[in-house]
């Protein structure tokens, strides 16, 4: 399944290169949601709040009332997950708060758990050259995807697994990677970075792995 993306930056609707480099930036919001209204699930993503630099809350709030949503950005509290399931979203996207001190953080993932329905659940495993990375991607840690996995199975129902080297740069997310990431997990799985073709999203199809897909889509390369 093609996932698409809406990442939020400075009130608009952005597209970055290795979540650095702005490439692209939208403000008809009203034509990406039509465009979007279709799909059974849309990934919006907070980047302001990710990296602790104010938020787009309001906005975040009118899209998730529009469209059905996965929303991540700057979850790092039980109340703004609450808050983001009041307004609608379907899942939250749980990610620097699941590692402290560069731990992982079993206590607060099984706080989560008990405290929401697993499948609203969805626990980010954002990785360049091989370790995970938080606070907007801005920080990488010791730990890797599979240390994750292994640790925070029990937690979440879902593992949003997002390949940084190759995010925006429309060259294809690296199958082997993923392969092994599937291995790794029986939870359901989906995957960023780089997604390109829509031969790439069918693979990924075939695997059970569902496909987020920004770059490719607000460029035209695919025609969702």
């Amino acid at each position: 399944m093609l996932i698409p993306s809406i990442d939020l930056m400075g009130g608009k609707i952005v597209q970055l290169v290795q979540g650095e480099k702005k490439k692209l930036e939208f403000d008809n919001f009203d034509y990406w949601i039509e465009r979007f209204s279709k799909y059974p699930i849309v990934q919006l993503i907070d980047l302001d709040a990710a990296r602790g630099a104010g938020d787009n809350r309001s906005l975040v709030k009118q899209i998730v009332g529009q469209l059905p949503c996965q929303v991540g950005g700057g979850i790092r509290s039980l109340e703004s997950a609450q808050e983001l399931l009041d307004f609608g979203a379907r899942k939250v996207i749980i990610g620097s708060a699941l590692l402290s001190e560069g731990r992982i953080n079993h206590e607060y993932a099984r706080t989560l758990a008990d405290l929401f329905p697993r499948p609203v659940l969805m626990f980010a495993l954002d990785s360049r050259g091989g370790r995970v990375a938080i606070d907007g991607w801005r920080t990488t840690t010791a730990i890797t995807a599979f240390d994750m996995i292994r640790e925070l199975e029990p937690f979440c129902e879902t593992f949003l697994y997002t390949h940084i080297d190759t995010e925006g740069l429309m060259g294809g997310i690296p199958m082997e990677t993923v392969h092994a990431i599937k291995r790794a997990t029986q939870r359901h799985l989906v995957v960023a970075g780089g997604i390109t073709e829509q031969q790439e999203i069918d693979s990924l199809d075939a695997l059970g792995i569902d496909a987020v897909v920004g770059m490719a889509l607000y460029s035209g390369k695919i025609r969702g």
